[in-house]
């Protein structure tokens, strides 16, 4: 028996059923794709934003730093720890920290300053290129600073604006001095966003007295498909006696996000095709009871209950390949477009964060294999469960009762 060609001329028999309920599978399917490449693209940007803007992949502290981030507790030798690291083959930077007192105008708020490598950061984040006014650091301009985005609206000032920090130095005396806004960072995360403020190196150690040391190093590896424990494994050996952990130990809420993003993802596709499985269902079950005759004749002939079961099977694969076909084509389509030009939600999402970490206003897709196989491999599953009853009523008709069946 051509199980194929049968199959085929059957599906096309109630051609309005079978339109119904392949474009309701096609429709679900391209859902789907579009969903997975939206949280692929959600959780791509929000590593994005926690790694390569502000963490790095790996950072290296004195012991007990994190926990009391004290002016004095500093690496020693942040210089000659620096050039081994880079010569292990990362890109390193090393930063310094402080607290202190900012106030423009009549208004103030606590900051937490940055010394920057002017150097070395650029090949270890991409902050410098996520400035929403004005312009990043430059060493020649040593007074020049730039500040979080919600820190500038609190202390209501623009790009050439005065502020006045003051603090206490790492020699008791007091650290104050006037600087002039050179940037405002568009959203990083909160820390940033309230209480950064980024100076070169070379200011921060005049401002705070502070000759030597610093209080981290950032690392980031060249090849970012390259082991994370294994290359912070590497690069604790090169900082015996110091604390060295990667972003995930760092950040283990956005890590824990990520990790389940596939299981999410597959929850939600596997409610959205239960609706879908009903649907099947339904259609080869009305289909079945509408030819139970012509199937009581095909028995009586010869045909085996397990060829009856590939017919109902053959029918329901050619819709669902047909849907399969269509959510593809429409669902890489539109992804991939959103890949490139994304959806604008700047208006309801401005500076909105999860995790600490800032959501970018413009939401990309990222479209994966997984976004594009998942779905369409839990349709054919779904397809094939949910066409089970009806394959095994048609296999069980008793010829004699079907030919009479009215």
């Amino acid at each position: 028996m051509k199980i194929l060609s049968i199959a085929s001329r059957n599906v096309f028999r109630n051609w309005r059923r079978t339109l119904v309920t392949t474009l309701a599978m096609g429709f679900a399917g391209f859902i789907m794709i579009l969903f997975a490449a939206l949280m692929a693209g959600l959780l791509q940007t929000s590593e994005r934003n926690a790694v390569s803007m502000n963490l790095g992949d790996i950072q290296i502290h004195a012991e007990g730093y994190r926990d009391d981030p004290d002016l004095y507790k500093r690496i020693d030798d942040a210089s000659g720890m620096l050039s081994r690291i880079q010569r292990a083959g990362f890109h390193a930077t090393k930063r310094l920290y402080s607290f202190g007192l900012a106030a423009a105008g009549s208004a103030s708020a606590g900051v937490q300053l940055r010394g920057i490598d002017m150097i070395n950061e650029a090949t270890v984040t991409q902050i410098h290129q996520h400035v929403m006014e004005g312009n990043w650091l430059s060493d020649s301009d040593p007074k020049g600073v730039v500040i979080g985005r919600k820190m500038a609206r609190t202390l209501n000032v623009r790009p050439d604006d005065e502020v006045i920090i003051i603090g206490q130095a790492s020699d008791g005396s007091m650290a104050n001095d006037l600087y002039r806004v050179r940037g405002i960072l568009k959203s990083v995360g909160e820390d940033v966003d309230r209480s950064g403020f980024f100076m070169p190196e070379s200011t921060f150690r005049d401002l705070m007295v502070l000759p030597e040391g610093a209080h981290e190093i950032a690392v980031m590896r060249p090849d970012r498909s390259r082991d994370l424990e294994a290359a912070a494994s590497q690069v604790a050996a090169l900082a015996p006696g110091y604390e060295t952990k990667n972003w995930r130990e760092l950040r283990p809420a956005i890590a824990r996000i990520l990790d389940i993003a596939d299981v999410q993802i597959i929850i939600m596709i596997l409610i959205t095709y239960v609706a879908v499985a009903m649907i099947v269902l339904n259609a080869m079950l009305m289909s079945v009871f509408e030819r139970i005759r012509e199937f009581g004749i095909m028995k009586a002939i010869g045909v085996t209950p397990f060829q009856l079961t590939l017919l109902i099977y053959a029918e329901t694969m050619v819709q669902v390949v047909t849907a399969g076909i269509i959510a593809l084509a429409s669902g890489w389509s539109i992804a991939h477009y959103l890949q490139n030009n994304g959806i604008d939600l700047s208006s309801i999402s401005q500076g909105a964060s999860f995790g600490g970490v800032a959501m970018d206003p413009i939401w990309c897709t990222y479209v994966t294999k997984e976004a594009l196989i998942y779905p369409i491999a839990f349709l054919f599953i779904i397809a094939v469960l949910a066409v089970i009853y009806p394959a095994i009523k048609a296999a069980v008709i008793q010829p004699v009762k079907a030919i009479h069946h009215r």
